[in-house]
């Protein structure tokens, strides 16, 4: 069976953050670049809840783990600046 993917834009949704792609570069662009010896569960942007989802995914390699690593990517990045 193949194991679905969820977007960069469903994972923001699940987070209850704005999932335009606006604001999602918004998102990306103010918090970047995150630290690398900070995992990103543990950014302190993110609240209880949003930090125990994080975790958990990861840990049991969920659905969700390739959009949390996709975002985790991002993070890690200086954005370029428009």
């Amino acid at each position: 069976m193949i194991k679905p993917f969820e977007s960069l834009r469903d994972l923001f949704k699940q987070l209850g953050l704005p999932d335009n792609c606006s604001e999602i570069e918004s998102f990306i662009q103010s918090h970047a670049p995150l630290d690398e010896s900070i995992l990103l569960a543990d950014a302190a942007w993110w609240k209880p809840v949003q930090k125990d989802f994080l975790r958990d995914e990861l840990l049991r390699d969920a659905d969700w783990a390739e959009a949390i690593d996709l975002l985790n990517n991002l993070l890690r990045h200086q954005p370029t600046k428009r």
